[in-house]
């Protein structure tokens, strides 16, 4: 078992509470490693760090910080195996998966650090004859980060990425699920000579670290990926000092499919973007609604392949298609939810089960007979479960999909230019993919609206979070 240390102010610490949090394989259930248990004061600690190194950060020229940033990738992609081989045993990634994880962690530093010239400020025209308004772009301060452990790995660079190019400084909480990943990484900041203070990591429970990251005054900016509860009690300890919050939090995103659609690739991409990290992903495809005439043909395609998912300990079954569930509360929910579908008259077309004894591994699932009013059509799964609706025509599945509390992703299968425009200008979403599979790129911009979140990460706008306005107004009264 490995004891994992925080680094603050860029040295590797232990807390000062002397306690440990005890880290398990999904896959087996054993302890693999312990974290610190952290403390405000810990907290407090890395959070003045920050504030004395964003000083001389923010002035260090953009290119002078960027090349941090590309040394963080080269010290990534130096160490893939190792954050590959981390991903899949505390949190049950695939070995595919993990291994895209881990190299798009590293073009997403090297992207951020290209913004390096490319952050703007602008020339207003002003009433007065003798005056030049300027609008300059600055960096908000101290960012503080807390990261999800679906992602755990990708998450440090869409937060820190951003905030460190905008001349920000961090202190990140990783998931007490996840934490080795991020606390192995910055070995890799200590090892390129990032300033100290510049990234900082503070490990241990949300209600103690997170609320103290959020509740503090000298923090700018509070980033959280997470569940809605989590992101409500952000937005709370944030309050009082009127922070500013970018959440991203659940989503139910419906997955529509068009008679006219190829219905193969509408199969494959669902089934893709169902399983994909076990269902764990905010965008995962969370319900289909496909009309009425193609709905017996889709159906079987997704019971056919969905039978034939493979399911296994990642690091031994290298080939699996799903590894385990992130932790036991994660598969007595995704449990719960389809023994509550079935009782609310829902019919199991293939899997439904828990898959052995040990380790939290669940079947890829689909189900029939489902009815808008269900649960399952409206509470986020997060596990590999695919409900079915039918629907008869395009006004009556826009509203199906929009009646939700939730507004991440969303999908539209059809060939039909007319259809495709329609929906995507009345679905209340911050992502529509149109015959693909539900996943963003780096330079777009991942947002939801109504309880998936505020604000949003990647691209221009992604780092925009980091910065806030100052306008100058430069009266010059000269006279000749």
């Amino acid at each position: 078992m490995k004891d994992l240390k925080m680094y603050i102010n860029g040295k590797f610490v232990e807390s000062r509470s002397g306690k440990w949090i005890d880290v398990l394989n999904p896959s087996t259930e054993e302890i693999t490693s312990r974290q610190p248990e952290g403390t405000v004061e810990d907290v407090e600690e890395a959070i003045d760090a920050a504030v004395e190194a964003q000083k001389k950060w923010a002035k260090l020229p953009a290119p002078q910080r960027a090349v941090y940033l590309h040394k963080m990738a080269d010290g990534i992609r130096a160490n893939f195996d190792k954050f590959q081989e981390i991903l899949v045993r505390e949190q049950g990634k695939t070995q595919a998966l993990a291994a895209t994880e881990v190299g798009v962690t590293a073009t997403y530093f090297d992207y951020m650090a290209e913004f390096a010239r490319r952050i703007e400020g602008e020339i207003i025209q002003s009433d007065a004859p003798n005056e030049t308004m300027m609008l300059f772009k600055e960096p908000i301060g101290v960012a503080a980060g807390i990261l999800p452990w679906n992602f755990p790995f990708f998450l440090i660079a869409r937060k820190a990425g951003a905030a460190l190019m905008a001349g920000c400084t961090i202190v990140l909480k990783p998931s007490q699920l996840t934490p080795e990943n991020c606390c192995e990484f910055c070995k890799i900041v200590d090892e390129v000579g990032l300033p100290a203070g510049v990234i900082n990591v503070v490990t241990g429970k949300g209600s103690v670290v997170g609320h103290a990251m959020a509740n503090s005054p000298k923090i700018g900016i509070v980033s959280l990926t997470g569940s809605v509860e989590a992101g409500t009690q952000i937005m709370q300890a944030a309050a009082p000092n009127i922070t500013k919050v970018s959440l991203e939090l659940g989503g139910k995103a419906p997955a529509i499919v068009f008679p006219d659609a190829d219905l193969e690739l509408a199969a494959q991409a669902i089934l893709e973007s169902r399983i994909g990290n076990s269902g764990q992903i905010c965008n995962n495809a969370e319900r289909v609604y496909v009309h009425k005439d193609v709905k017996d043909e889709l159906t079987k395609l997704l019971v056919k392949k969905f039978k034939a998912v493979k399911v296994g300990d990642p690091a031994i079954v290298k080939d699996a298609d799903m590894g385990p569930l992130v932790e036991k509360r994660a598969l007595e929910s995704v449990e719960a939810k389809v023994e509550n579908a079935v009782k609310q008259g829902a019919r199991i077309l293939c899997g439904g089960h828990r898959i052995g004894t040990k380790g939290y591994f669940y079947e890829a699932t689909v189900m029939d007979n489902i009815c808008q009013d269900m649960d399952i059509v409206h509470k986020e799964t997060f596990g590999p479960v695919l409900p079915i609706i039918e629907f008869n025509d395009i006004d009556q599945v826009i509203g199906w999909a929009n009646d939700v509390e939730y507004g991440l992703a969303s999908s539209v299968f059809t060939k039909d230019i007319d259809i495709a425009t329609k929906v995507c200008r009345e679905l209340q979403f911050g992502e529509t993919y149109i015959n693909r599979m539900h996943f963003e790129a780096i330079q777009g911009f991942h947002a939801g609206i109504k309880k998936s979140g505020i604000g949003g990460a990647d691209g221009k706008h992604g780092l925009e979070e980091y910065l806030v306005t100052h306008v100058v107004y430069l009266d010059t009264h000269y006279d000749k």
